[in-house]
C-alpha cells in the first residue's frame, strides 16, 4: 500500500505529483527546491542559501514520515552549476551527516530558475 506525504512545512507541489510517496517502509521524497514554504517564494540568490533552503525543507518531509537526516539512504542533487559544487556541499555535509549514496549532477535549467534541487529516497525502518 503507499502513503501519500503532505506537509505545509514544504513547499506544496507546484505540479501534478505529490511531495512524498512510502512504500514498503521507504520514503521517496520528491526533489525539493528553495522555496520557502511560508512565503511561497524563492529562498535566496547564492547556493549557500538555496541549499540551506533545500535542506530544511527536505527536513520537513522527513519529519512528516516520521525519519530524519539519518534514515535518508540515497539523495540525488541537481545544480545549475557545477562551479558551486563545493559551496553545496558544505552545506549539504551539515545535513546529511551519515553521507547516504548520492549522485551529483549539473542540468541545463531547474524549475523557477534555481540553483539546486535535491530528492531523497530514506528508509523509515
Amino acid at each position: 500500500m503507499m502513503k501519500k506525504i503532505s506537509t505545509d512545512k514544504a513547499p506544496a507541489a507546484i505540479g501534478p505529483y505529490s511531495q512524498g510517496i512510502i512504500v514498503n517502509g521507504m520514503l521517496y521524497a520528491s526533489g525539493q527546491i528553495p522555496i520557502d514554504p511560508a512565503t511561497g517564494e524563492i529562498k535566496g540568490e547564492d547556493i549557500r542559501t538555496q541549499a540551506e533552503q533545500v535542506c530544511k525543507n527536505i527536513g520537513a518531509l522527513l519529519a512528516e514520515a516520521g525519519c530524519g537526516y539519518e534514515n535518508v539512504v540515497k539523495t540525488t542533487c541537481f545544480l545549475a552549476d557545477m562551479g558551486d559544487f563545493a559551496a553545496f556541499n558544505e552545506v549539504y555535509a551539515g545535513y546529511f551527516t551519515e553521507k547516504p549514496a548520492r549522485s551529483c549532477v549539473a542540468v541545463k535549467t531547474l524549475p523557477k530558475n534555481v540553483l539546486c534541487e535535491v530528492e531523497v529516497m530514506a528508509y523509515l525502518g
